[in-house]
């Protein structure tokens, strides 16, 4: 499988400097605010420090800073630059983009802010609608879809659904046991197979067979729409249309149809599943009693593959990072061989691998698999700008702003020494005591991922089994790890050795 890469985000490489070095110019960064005194009350006021922009150029701005074949890339070089938050200015619009832990929760904020719908999230719409992921905030629609939706993703609900988890990863296992000695893979597209297949199966009934033979154009497909959904707003219209349309076109009209034989399938084999493809073709909205549009249901089919797509990039880096921490491992295997044994993985037993939830969320923390959220203030009839920081800045009243999560998830305001990887810090007490801001992997609020528990646990269930079965090796033991992509940030040229752990 080929796929297109532009530069990638490097671990201990950017630009002259390494991050740890930039994240501890951060940690020593002061604070200039001018304070001055109201004339007519007497009182002091603070005034507005200016947003840290990088240096850009007359009429284009700042347009060679951000990279539109790696974005990801140049917004964490960006914030590891110029701190915990920033701008730049592009053809005459303002981006704003924030990387601390503090504004990260202001941000969160749900009186004062909200999910912005625009640019990639609006390209998207031309695959997907007014679905989740992609409804503008005035659309009934989205309430509608997440009332029918979300009593099937459910902690409870996808509980039932762990067994297929665990069958479709055993499948994967037993395909890697084969191989022998010819047992080299890239990691992140065996992962890729295995979520489509536990997706399907799991909340649409239906067995894919895909990990092994050609790679299912689902797959590509879905490399394609993100890709060109995240370039399109950096092109003139025409060029769009004249150049790139066809192939976006052609990768939506491929998900479509992944999404058209889940429906054909059920309809062909009728099941007493209550899974989300029944909640989504019988489903009705209990305030509006309306149900989905055929539309819709397509929609909302396609979406969730979309957006499961940050697990197996979350899954391939914990794996890179366990293998960068050997001690880890023993550690993780130590938990696993007690509390699991010889025992198939039960979803019972997950919430008694401790060790293995602080290596998910640590390594959630450092993969920002899922790399941001967009925020923009809640519109008012007021105008004025809207004071950040308890004023220390101000943006527009319709300024929207993007959470960067490679700087939240290593503001060293709040994580010592943030580069490290360190399960034990995401444990117990530790963990508890993290402010929310740190803890935004799955977005905010009410446009918090809706799949977010199914993730957790998919994620829970396949890092441990691939932990305790598998022996893993890089291929290129000097690698350090390198990471691209659109909706999501997987590891690049990460390829390793598999083999059966002997236990």
């Amino acid at each position: 499988m080929r796929r297109q890469r532009g530069p990638t985000i490097t671990e201990g490489r950017i630009g002259h400097q390494s991050p740890r070095s930039l994240l501890a110019a951060r940690e020593v960064e002061t604070e200039t605010w001018l304070i001055v005194c109201d004339s007519n009350t007497g009182n002091s006021v603070t005034m507005a420090q200016s947003i840290p922009q990088p240096k850009g150029l007359p009429l284009l701005g700042n347009v060679f800073d951000v990279n539109p074949d790696n974005t990801w890339a140049s917004l964490k070089t960006l914030i590891e630059n110029h701190g915990e938050i920033c701008k730049i200015t592009v053809l005459g619009h303002t981006l704003v983009f924030v990387g601390s832990v503090e504004l990260a929760e202001e941000l969160c904020d749900q009186k004062r802010f909200r999910k912005f719908v625009g640019g990639p999230i609006v390209e998207i719409r031309a695959a997907v609608h007014d679905a989740l992921f992609t409804a503008y905030d005035h659309e009934p629609s989205w309430g509608i879809a997440h009332r029918i939706i979300a009593p099937t993703l459910t902690p409870a609900a996808v509980a039932n659904s762990f067994d297929e988890v665990r069958s479709t990863t055993q499948e994967l296992l037993d395909k890697w046991a084969a191989l022998g000695s010819n047992n080299k893979i890239c990691l992140i597209d065996e992962l890729n197979r295995l979520n489509l297949e536990a997706t399907t199966l799991t909340l649409y009934g239906k067995k894919l067979d895909c990990l092994d033979g050609p790679e299912h154009p689902m797959i590509q497909a879905m490399e394609d729409s993100t890709s060109e959904a995240m370039k399109r707003p950096t092109r003139p219209k025409i060029l769009n249309w004249l150049v790139h349309g066809r192939k976006f076109k052609k990768s939506i009209k491929e998900m479509r149809k992944y999404a058209a034989e889940m429906v054909e399938y059920r309809k062909e084999n009728p099941s007493d599943r209550q899974d989300l493809l029944a909640a989504l073709m019988n489903g009705t909205d209990p305030e509006s009693k309306v149900g989905l549009t055929e539309s819709q249901v397509l929609d909302n089919i396609v979406s969730m593959p979309i957006g499961s797509s940050t697990a197996p990039c979350l899954v391939a880096t914990a794996i890179y990072f366990l293998l960068k921490n050997p001690s880890c491992i023993d550690q993780a295997r130590a938990e696993l061989d007690s509390i699991v044994g010889n025992r198939s993985l039960t979803h019972d037993l997950l919430d008694k691998l401790p060790y293995i939830q602080g290596i998910m969320r640590e390594s959630l923390r450092l993969s920002f698999a899922a790399p941001g959220f967009n925020i923009e203030p809640i519109p008012s009839e007021s105008q004025a700008p809207v004071k950040l920081a308890g004023g220390k800045y101000e943006v527009a009243h319709n300024q929207a702003m993007i959470v960067v999560l490679a700087g939240v998830n290593r503001d060293p305001a709040v994580f010592t020494e943030p580069l490290k990887f360190d399960p034990e810090r995401m444990m117990g007490a530790a963990f508890e005591k993290l402010p929310l801001g740190a803890q935004r992997w799955f977005g905010n609020g009410k446009r918090e991922c809706i799949g977010k528990h199914y993730a957790l646990q998919w994620n829970m269930g396949v890092l441990a089994m691939l932990i305790q079965n598998i022996d893993f090796a890089m291929v290129d033991p000097s690698y350090d790890l390198a990471q691209d992509g659109w909706f999501n940030l997987r590891p690049v040229g990460f390829n390793v050795t598999v083999k059966l752990r002997d236990h």
